[in-house]
């Protein structure tokens, strides 16, 4: 079989990928051999195709086509994450441009629209990660509102709250407005932004005294419930026991004495308003102080709000700074820079909230998943995340799992009458009704004395338990799939996600099957532009995926974003690497067609270089197997790819094809053919989890192979021993060929002219290498001597001199003229090494591979100087 003309991508990605479907050598089941399991940080069902996705899926990819090379049975477990807070907002949106208003709707409305929405762009992402190459098992796509999943969610709820782990409480929560939920403290992004102090003045009753306080939000003096000093503060002697009147709202609190305030800051009082501050709200408690909450769920303004009734915050903020100063209450006002938390969801500025909600305990839960990661048995991938990691679990705090939506996983909480603690937690509403009625010996109640917690759980609460739940093993913990899969092996993920997911579900894996859910963490980089920026709709820098596919292959792009792509270190993303990958593809298929298209003669016997060079590469490519597997074995993704690719393209493609080919018009032996069959495809199945693509086509086109034998599911290459020595020799060979090829060049000897070649061979190199030095060289003689050739061009390898004798082909005094130039500079050159060497300040502080570059400049100025002497030497003669 053959390749016929240039590689059209689209095509032969559509051929290979429905031909790996229609084979289903994606699909895994229970068998007797090792499993290699990854679970796919689940996409926004909603969500499309970005850079990082295709970073983080390429990746996933790599390793399980690799695995299962490697023999194992590999399973790739796909799905999609419900994403509460994302999917609500698009249905809301979407049902606002068709005039309906959420509200308007009954839960079971809504959650019709959500699902309509759900199965119309669901499926979007994972057809889109299929043109990437992702050899996921589909038929094992898991989506986090599945039936399975979705009870194995409220079972762990119940048991948990059983357990004494889950509470109800009245806290001060995170508040998206935007989203009216809760969020939990991991989903608040703090941004440094510009914004004022404003200086207030307020009225001591029953004096003409007044007091300055200082304060980011001029609008949240509504809810003022105290004035705060410090004690130890004399500038305030005078104001202990007496009382302030608040502008505008001219109520009248107290003013109250805590060690809390900080002097140091803005006038060293404190107003404090305990529904709207954490830390106000502490010192609320601790002096029970009223609690007036001015902000509806929009962070509009409230009756509490006066005249601002039903204005947005920051509305009202404008508007109420310039009526303290038209009343004479604003003293002045200053630019301030401030930590200001936003939602990572909707970008809305948080609002702390004073609300009843549902908590996590994580103390105690978190302590297996820190001593995991801390004693290795995770692997975080590099490590110098474990340090965050450890930091965030060692100062965990309780997590707030419920969410003020519908879309997603209703609390199984039911209450039954008026009081706060009047609610039984149960798995369905028929058991809720058993509790309930021993909770309270009331036999008479009825279902529709029932009401479910209208809020949904966080969404993290279902995704912390993926890896188990996927398969089946909360509610089946010890049905055949998950203790043949579980633990997974490795998981490719963002750094960003470290303590929303990641940590999560090292914690859930403990407590529900009493050991890790994966050994190794991969914590790819964030994807950014040439400017270092993040990639972003907003930016409109980040290209679209789809089309860069169309442009420059799957294979290619692959190649492109792992080129510089190291594990946590952030990928500079740039197009020209893609259209580097893409000329990647197309040498590894014009080399194999070239070899596809030799006519082969089996009379024939093997050139004695043709031999050599297959022995060279065969060392040359188990030396790449070895730095493989270190490679891989420390996801150093990037460079497993880098190895191979300088293996194919330099050493294969460039080096070894040059050595074996047949003259031109001429056959190839069967040996040799046969030898580089064998090599072409072992280069196939290094080469398959990068460019799966390209190799499967060519793989399948060296001869007609059966479905058992497909690339795919082909086997890794075995190692075999590596000869240093042959690898060595070469290396001055090919040193050797290149000083040929530059002396052919400069003084313009085609290759077709056959060229005597002399060795004065000072350092006793092998001459194992010389038939192949004859023929990249094309020498008519290849001779040793003991003495300098006189009337030669030459040149040096290490300590070895090449004559080319050349009679009548060049201008005697021109190249004498071209030598003592290129000489001087090389002396110049030699003078500002030697110089640097004779720096004792430089050679004390610089780093030891910088001194040994410096001292290999000198070595190398010194050779050529050399050698261009002796060269004068000959033509003065």
């Amino acid at each position: 079989m053959s390749l016929a003309g240039k590689y059209d991508a689209k095509s032969i990605e559509e051929k290979w990928y429905a031909y790996w479907m229609e084979n289903n050598y994606f699909h895994s089941e229970v068998d007797e051999r090792e499993a290699y399991t990854i679970v796919i940080p689940p996409p926004n069902v909603t969500g499309v195709l970005h850079m990082g996705h295709m970073l983080n899926n390429t990746i996933q990819d790599v390793l399980i086509r690799r695995a299962r090379l490697k023999g194992y049975n590999a399973c790739w477990v796909p799905g999609t994450d419900h994403a509460s807070i994302a999917t609500e907002a698009k249905v809301v949106a979407k049902l606002k441009e068709e005039g309906v208003d959420k509200n308007d709707l009954t839960r079971e409305e809504f959650l019709e629209h959500a699902w309509e929405w759900t199965h119309k762009h669901g499926g979007i992402i994972l057809e889109q990660l299929k043109k990437l190459g992702a050899s996921c098992d589909w038929e094992r796509t898991a989506f986090t509102m599945d039936d399975n999943l979705s009870a194995s969610v409220i079972k762990v709820f119940v048991d948990l709250y059983n357990k004494g782990l889950i509470y109800r409480g009245y806290r001060m929560v995170n508040w998206d407005p935007q989203a009216k939920t809760t969020l939990s403290d991991e989903e608040v992004i703090y941004e440094e932004k510009q914004g004022n102090l404003y200086y207030l003045n307020y009225a001591i009753e029953g004096t003409e005294d007044t007091l300055t306080i200082a304060t980011t939000r001029p609008e949240t003096i509504m809810g003022d419930t105290a004035i705060c000093i410090n004690p130890n503060d004399d500038r305030f002697t005078h104001l202990k026991g007496k009382k302030a009147i608040v502008p505008i709202a001219n109520r009248v609190i107290p003013i109250i004495e805590d060690e809390y305030v900080d002097m140091e800051f803005g006038t060293g009082c404190l107003k404090v308003t305990p529904a709207h501050d954490p830390n106000d709200k502490i010192l609320g408690d601790k002096h029970n102080l009223e609690v007036i909450d001015i902000f509806n769920d929009d962070a509009t303004l409230n009756s509490f709000g006066l005249q601002y009734e039903g204005k947005d915050r920051f509305v009202v903020r404008k508007e109420i700074v310039k009526e303290l100063e038209r009343i004479g209450a604003l003293a002045k006002t200053e630019t301030h820079l401030n930590k200001v938390g936003t939602s990572e969801r909707t970008k809305a500025v948080i609002e702390p909230k004073l609300s009843d909600q549902w908590f996590l305990k994580m103390k105690d839960l978190a302590k297996p998943a820190l001593d995991a990661v801390i004693d290795k048995e995770v692997n975080l991938v590099p490590e110098k995340f474990i340090n965050t990691y450890r930091h965030w679990m060692e100062n965990v705090r309780d997590w707030n799992i419920s969410r003020q939506l519908w879309w997603g996983h209703q609390i199984p909480a039911y209450f039954y009458g008026d009081g706060k603690e009047d609610f039984v937690v149960a798995e369905s509403r028929e058991e809720a009704l058993v509790l309930a009625k021993e909770k309270t010996g009331n036999t008479k109640l009825t279902n529709a004395d029932l009401t479910q917690d209208p809020d949904a759980l966080d969404t993290w609460f279902s995704s912390w338990l993926w890896p188990m739940s996927v398969f089946n093993g909360i509610l089946e913990p010890d049905n055949k799939e998950i203790n043949y899969y579980y633990p997974t092996n490795d998981l490719v993920t963002a750094p960003e996600i470290l303590f929303f997911w990641v940590a999560r579900m090292i914690i859930a894996g403990y407590e529900y099957r009493g050991e890790k859910p994966f050994t190794n963490v991969y914590l790819t980089g964030i994807v950014r532009d040439k400017k270092r920026r993040k990639m972003s709709k907003s930016l409109g820098n980040s290209p679209n995926p789809l089309d860069l596919i169309d442009q420059y292959g799957a294979d290619g792009i692959r190649v492109g974003m792992l080129l510089s792509s190291p594990a946590g270190n952030d990928l500079m993303f740039d197009e020209d690497l893609c259209k580097q990958g893409s000329a990647f593809v197309n040498k590894i298929f014009n080399a194999s067609k070239l070899i596809l298209g030799w006519e082969v003669d089996n009379t024939i016997d093997q050139p004695e270089a043709s031999a050599m060079a297959i022995a060279w590469y065969s060392s040359k490519f188990q030396k790449a197997l070895l730095e493989l597997e270190d490679s891989y074995a420390k996801y150093r993704i990037s460079d497993a790819l880098m190895t191979t690719y300088k293996l194919v393209w330099d050493d294969f493609c460039s080096w070894l094809l040059e050595m074996v080919k047949p003259a031109y018009g001429n056959p190839i032996d069967g040996k040799t053919y046969q030898e580089i069959i064998k090599i072409l495809e072992d280069n196939l199945k290094i080469l398959h989890p990068f460019v799966p693509f390209i190799s499967e086509e060519i793989w399948q086109q060296i001869t007609d192979r059966t479905t058992e034998e497909a690339l795919i599911i082909a086997s890794w290459p075995e190692p075999q021993t590596v000869n240093e020595n042959l690898i060595t020799e070469f290396e001055i060979a090919a040193d050797v060929v290149s000083g040929i090829r530059t002396i052919r060049k400069e003084k313009n000897i085609a290759f077709k002219e056959t060229i005597e070649l002399s060795v004065l061979n000072s350092e006793n190199n092998s001459s194992t290498f010389d038939p192949v030095i004859s023929k990249l060289g094309n020498l008519s003689t290849l001779n040793y001597v003991d003495e300098k050739v006189e009337g030669a061009l030459s040149f040096r390898v290490k300590s070895n001199e090449y004559f080319i004798p050349i009679s009548g082909a060049i201008n005697v005094e021109e190249e004498i003229k071209k030598l003592t130039d290129e000489l001087s500079y090389t002396e110049g050159f030699l003078k500002s090494v030697q110089k640097k060497l004779q720096n004792e300040r430089f050679v004390n502080n610089a780093p030891e591979q910088v001194i040994a570059n410096e001292k290999k400049k000198q070595a190398d100025a010194e050779a050529k100087i050399a050698t261009i002497k002796s060269s004068l030497k000959s033509l003065h003669n």
